[in-house]
């Protein structure tokens, strides 16, 4: 019997020192684990790139700018003048009749916004503007200081979007700089002179760069440095602007912060200036040709426009517009599209308020969360907002028979939004907010 005890008892003994080692193997191998999967080096993100537009590129501001931009006597500052019917841009038959660049803005048309003024009738009514800048022709050699060139291309970096007016229409009493009308080579020539200056920028920057990490010891230049100011360089090298190059995050961002204001960041709209024939009739042979050209260098919208059209119609009053227009075969102004494509190629959008006493748009950027569009308002509806009463344009317009909400909240279709909601184009809101005075001390 004592044999027998003494046999259970080693067997247990060995069982319990068999199952402590299994369970020491057991952690070790979770701590191994768990100290290799710290070592091991996080999965490489895909890499970013935003798209392929220019607002990437632009500043975050409400009030940003087009700048009118084409060589001399294509039509730059009478398109000025009619889209902002003023009469502040001189339009003469010569060069450089603008020196300095003319800056006013035009109300951007929207049937939404006249449907909720003719709603409510109130005594202010506040429509959002598109601010514009006539900016002097520049010609062949500008980015090394032609014509006053280095001047006139420091005016296209303080806009943010640009309309590049090209002349498409024959005239014997509008002389052209160059003798003959081209427009292949027109584009060519203030394409290769924003890209010049660009190119110029670069290479400034790159030069600064380079002395700053030889004054600082140990330092080099980053390999993100590098590959963006090579990536830029050559595609400028080759007049391609940077507008059209796939970057990813990083590489904007050191785009931005190294190189500034580069004009070719820019988006483009090309103006494409005709006759009234041509442009009554939507015909003219270099048209297929200026398309393809813009497809070729970084793409952008074209507008087939006619100054001389505008001019008459402008000329001949609203009272008596309808009619110009059926003389002409239907045509229409083509200056709404102009601005509303402005309007969205620099990124903006806008909402409403609307009440008894006033009717008016908030500009703000895409993508603005409601308390940075509530401080459009004033600074202290973003600093105590609390919340966003918010309906769509179209719902208020397809629910509501009279200037109040009721029914459009009565059909659930009146939200209240918090500090996360994106604020859309054409939303009507109302903002809740609440800031206490400081406490004295």
């Amino acid at each position: 019997m004592r044999n027998l005890e003494k046999g259970k008892r080693a067997f247990l003994f060995l069982v319990q020192r068999v199952s402590s080692q299994q369970h020491k193997q057991q952690h070790f191998n979770t701590f191994s684990s768990r100290s290799n999967a710290k070592r091991m080096p996080p999965p490489k993100k895909k890499e970013e790139h935003l798209p392929l537009t220019a607002a990437r590129f632009g500043r975050v501001k409400n009030t940003l700018k087009m700048g009118i931009v084409g060589l001399p006597n294509v039509g730059k500052s009478s398109l000025f003048n009619l889209l902002t019917k003023t009469a502040l841009a001189a339009a003469e038959n010569f060069p450089f009749c603008t020196i300095e660049p003319n800056e006013s803005r035009c109300p951007v048309p929207d049937e939404r916004y006249e449907y909720l003024c003719n709603l409510w009738k109130p005594p202010s009514m506040y429509p959002a503007f598109l601010h514009v800048t006539d900016i002097a022709g520049l010609v062949r050699g500008a980015s090394e200081g032609a014509g006053l060139g280095n001047d006139f291309l420091s005016h296209i970096q303080a806009v943010d979007g640009i309309y590049h007016v090209v002349r498409a229409f024959d005239s014997d009493e509008v002389i052209h700089v160059d003798d003959s009308v081209d427009p292949i080579r027109d584009l060519e020539t203030i394409n290769h002179e924003l890209c010049a200056k660009d190119l110029a920028a670069l290479k400034r920057a790159i030069t600064d760069e380079e002395r700053d990490v030889k004054k600082s010891n140990g330092m080099k230049l980053s390999q993100l440095f590098k590959d963006t100011m090579a990536k830029v360089e050559q595609m400028l090298s080759n007049d391609l602007p940077i507008r059209s190059g796939e970057f990813s995050t990083p590489e904007i961002d050191m785009i931005k912060m190294k190189l500034g204001n580069l004009i070719t960041t820019k988006p483009m709209i090309y103006v494409v200036n005709l006759t009234k024939k041509d442009f009554i009739r939507k015909k003219n042979k270099w048209l297929v040709k200026i398309h393809a050209w813009i497809k070729e260098h970084g793409g952008g919208t074209m507008i087939p426009a006619s100054v001389e059209y505008e001019q008459e119609a402008f000329d001949i009053g609203e009272e008596n517009l309808e009619a110009f227009e059926k003389e002409n075969e239907g045509a229409k102004s083509i200056l709404p599209k102009m601005i509303v494509q402005g309007y969205k190629e620099l990124n903006l959008i806008y909402y409403f308020t609307a009440g008894e006493k006033e009717v008016r748009c908030w500009t703000v950027q895409e993508g603005a969360l409601a308390p940075q569009a509530a401080g459009v308002i004033h600074t202290d509806f973003e600093r105590g907002f609390i919340k966003a009463e918010v309906c769509s344009f179209e719902d208020f317009k397809s629910i509501s028979t009279t200037n109040s909400m009721a029914e459009v909240k009565a059909a659930g279709k009146y939200r209240q939004e918090g500090k996360t909601y994106v604020v859309k184009d054409g939303d009507i809101i109302h903002f809740q907010f609440n800031v206490t005075a400081a406490k004295k001390k």
